[in-house]
């Protein structure tokens, strides 16, 4: 039994090698795959081929835009356990080349269409408004801590189109900016910009204030080809270790921050 044990224990650095080679074999094959058909994905849209897009052009955001102090005060609660919310890269591993130790953090809401449903439960009025969004795909806080870059990236699909809601944007402005492609954005609090993240992107907080935005994901407006190719990119996508790994990651983090809620608010009861 002992010497089963041990061949056991052999063979696991060897499977968790072969795991991280399927991992890279995937994730750069699957890469290549998106990167060939982003120019089909472009000429296939009802909507510009752009970095940054005209806000006009998606009259589904002014209810959002309307509703934004609702969002803010969800928000604001969150924010009393700012501490417990985990990083960007400990829910997505494959974000850790932009996110590093606890600058960046995120509370997420949706995840390619599926709901958090704890995460949805503790900002219901976020999560009614999102549902109004044609085709949500991916929805989260991003709190962005003062004197924070997120280096230069691209999304992974452009299939979707990417919206900001400035929640809570520094007072100098301008100092806290993102270029996408050769463009430059300024949030504004309360106002939706709307992006393809496929072009490559890059964010300053040059301030000493904290940035918090809610980002969500949306289908890009296409032909019908361009929508069936979306669909199966994105079924692919959640076959893979990325989707997976946050899947299960956001799951164990969830449950870990109602716990630690929970037990605050006992404590706090049992004071009175």
């Amino acid at each position: 039994m002992a010497a089963e044990t041990e061949a056991v224990d052999k063979k696991k650095p060897l499977l968790r090698r072969m795991r991280k080679a399927r991992r890279r074999f995937v994730k750069r094959t699957g890469r290549r795959f998106i990167l060939g058909v982003a120019n089909f994905i472009g000429r296939q849209g009802l909507v510009p081929d752009r970095p940054v897009h005209d806000r006009a052009l998606y009259p589904f955001l002014t209810p959002i835009e309307a509703n934004w102090t609702t969002i803010r005060a969800e928000l604001d609660e969150l924010l009393k356990d700012r501490d417990r919310l985990p990083a960007f890269h400990q829910i997505s591993p494959d974000q850790k080349k932009i996110s590093k130790a606890d600058r960046w953090k995120v509370f997420i809401l949706y995840g390619f269409g599926v709901p958090s449903q704890r995460n949805c439960a503790r900002c219901p009025e976020t999560a009614r408004l999102l549902q109004q969004i044609p085709n949500l795909q991916s929805a989260w806080f991003s709190i962005l801590s003062p004197r924070y870059h997120i280096a230069r990236h691209r999304g992974v699909t452009k299939t979707v189109l990417r919206s900001h809601l400035g929640l809570k944007i520094p007072q100098e402005r301008e100092r806290c900016r993102m270029e996408v492609g050769e463009d430059m954005v300024v949030w504004e609090t309360g106002k939706c910009v709307v992006f393809d993240d496929f072009f490559p992107h890059e964010v300053w907080n040059d301030t000493e204030e904290e940035r918090v935005v809610l980002i969500f994901d949306f289908d890009r407006p296409m032909h019908l080809p361009g929508r069936l190719v979306g669909k199966f990119l994105t079924w692919g996508i959640k076959r893979t270790a990325y989707f997976k790994d946050a899947e299960r990651n956001l799951k164990n983090w969830d449950e870990r921050l109602e716990t630690a809620v929970s037990t605050a608010n006992e404590m706090l009861d049992a004071k009175k």
